[in-house]
């Protein structure tokens, strides 16, 4: 039987940094944090339209800042 999840990998540095930000919030881990601001990101595109170049310039951006890119 397969599972519904699968394994994304990140630098370790930026999951170190994740850990320290998620520290004393409602995210029990780092993997709970990333899938919230995942949904999030997908959330304001809307499910059924393409990304116009501005949004994906948006999420490029916070992307970035969160360490990603």
């Amino acid at each position: 039987m397969g599972s519904d999840r699968v394994t994304l990998k990140i630098p370790r540095p930026l999951y170190e940094r994740l850990k320290r930000v998620i520290e004393g919030t409602g995210f029990r881990s780092v993997n709970e944090f990333v899938v919230h601001v995942l949904r999030d990101l997908v959330a304001e595109t809307g499910e059924d339209t393409a990304l116009t170049p501005e949004e994906i310039r948006i999420i490029r951006e916070r992307l970035r800042k969160l360490g990603y890119l």
